[in-house]
């Protein structure tokens, strides 16, 4: 943001659109997945023809519930959809269902950490059930729009924040901790380039020090974390200077141009009263008792602060090896099969956040793709552990073996490749003396002070026994031979 900040305060809020992992869409039975075909993946109901009727999808439901327990708000039994009435090429019925004043989830928190380590609780309105429009298609045809009905339909979940956000990077954190959540809970794979994940930002700006709010822009249908923050970023300038030149900032809808980082006007902004919201009268009141939100909340999943405080407290890895571990669903699940077979934990971190994901990203692979049973790797980390192996021998010659070939034991490898540590102290005797018998001018000058020149030595002998001095072995005996 430019230096308008010394004088004036962002204040925003979010919607997030959460499409849902459900295998049918929110109220009938047609299939949802991404990438199929245009219009294969639709039905009378999904195009709101004439005497067919919707059905609530429980999984619908049940998903929706769990990301209300996770953000701590209050689940509604009572529910009741509503239809929000505006016509777009895209929505078939010419309205879409929702939920108007029984949002399923009312209030609720989401914790976010800023890069300077600051915490921030950012305010939840509210959680609520809808339905997906269709995709237009712009750029395949040159006098039409296409339109893909594939997607009208697909449940949806919409988080509505306060106004709390005060930069650009609080929105960052936040929708990244969002889809970090989503994937925790494993009701939407969050990917926002498919469109599993749509943000819309409600923008003002106020002089600081003031209470009332600015006039709000809402800029629409961001499909990326990055642009999120860029379109904040912009529209706090544009206002801004708007207000300096003493012009009036419109309530408007606005679309992101990823182009060049600007946004542009759509039309103005909607009031509710426009879309005519009324019960919607095919679909009786949704009810969802104690005893079932109950039954949700017992397959709750750990959630990336629950296991943050699991590894830096009672597994005492660092809060960076945490923060690493938990970053990813699939790293994190990985590490929990892991560490039922090894209790070396730091190892077990190490291992993962090193050589794991240095060869998945050498692949170009995701870890749920990777074939390294964690039986094997903690077998691996044993050997090391127990000073069979050195960690370089383990890293550089035995891991790629066992990634390439599934039935490999990691014992049985080393040994018959003649790579297992020795630590018999007259074969290392032996090796010192022939490596300081090399060096007698760094000897010296070890001796008079230069204590540096360990690392050469004990290099020279791992060198020399191709791998298989016990390092810690080669230092005790290097460092009583020198002092002597």
């Amino acid at each position: 943001m430019s230096n308008f900040k010394e004088k004036y305060e962002l204040v925003a809020g979010l919607e997030v659109h959460i499409q849902l992992l459900t295998n049918s869409k929110a109220f009938s039975d047609d299939v949802v997945n991404y990438g199929d075909a245009p219009n294969t993946n639709i039905s009378v109901v999904s195009l709101g023809y004439p005497g067919t009727l919707p059905v609530h999808n429980k999984n619908a439901v049940v998903m929706a519930i769990k990301l209300g327990l996770a953000c701590r708000s209050d689940i509604r039994e009572k529910n009741i959809y509503a239809r929000k009435n505006y016509f777009y090429a895209d929505l078939p019925k010419g309205y879409q269902i929702t939920q108007h004043t029984t949002p399923i989830c009312n209030g609720g928190k989401i914790e976010i950490t800023l890069k300077d380590g600051t915490k921030k609780s950012i305010e939840l309105t509210r959680i609520h059930m809808e339905e997906d429009a269709g995709k237009s298609i712009h750029d395949q045809d040159i006098n039409h729009t296409l339109v893909d009905f594939n997607r009208a339909g697909t449940a949806l979940l919409e988080m509505v924040t306060e106004p709390v956000f005060r930069s650009s990077d609080e929105a960052y954190a936040y929708l990244t901790e969002v889809r970090r959540l989503v994937r925790y809970l494993e009701i939407s794979d969050g990917n926002m380039e498919e469109g599993s994940l749509r943000c819309d930002a409600n923008i003002s700006v106020r002089q600081i020090g003031a209470s009332k709010l600015g006039t709000k822009v809402e800029v629409k249908n961001m499909n990326s974390i990055s642009n999120v923050k860029k379109a904040i970023e912009f529209e706090f300038d544009r206002q801004c200077k708007l207000i300096e030149l003493g012009e009036e900032v419109f309530s408007e809808t606005r679309s992101f141009q990823a182009s060049d980082g600007t946004t542009k006007g759509m039309r103005a902004k909607e009031l509710v009263n426009d879309y005519r919201y009324f019960p919607e009268p095919d679909l009786p009141p949704l009810l969802v008792s104690k005893a079932f939100i109950s039954e949700v909340k017992q397959e709750m999943p750990k959630l990336p602060n629950e296991l943050f405080e699991e590894y830096t407290q009672e597994l005492l890895l660092s809060d960076y090896d945490a923060k690493v571990l938990i970053d990813s669903k699939e790293l994190s699940d990985y590490f929990q099969d892991l560490i039922q077979h090894t209790h070396n934990y730091k190892a077990a971190c190490n291992w993962l956040t090193g050589d794991v994901k240095g060869y998945l990203k050498k692949e170009g692979i995701d870890i749920k793709y990777f074939q390294l049973v964690p039986e094997k790797l903690a077998a691996l980390i044993k050997l090391v552990e127990d000073g069979l192996l050195s960690y370089s021998v383990a890293a550089q010659k035995i891991f790629p073996a066992l990634v390439n070939n599934q039935g490999l034991d990691p014992k049985d490898f080393a040994e018959s490749n003649n790579l297992i540590q020795n630590s018999d102290n007259q074969f290392l005797h032996n090796l010192i003396e022939e490596v300081l018998g090399q060096f007698p001018d760094k000897v010296a000058a070890y001796k008079s002070g230069k204590k540096g020149l360990m690392g050469l030595f004990v290099g020279q002998v791992m060198k020399k026994s191709q791998g298989k001095a016990d390092p810690k072995e080669t230092n005790k005996l290097l460092s009583e031979i020198l002092d002597q």
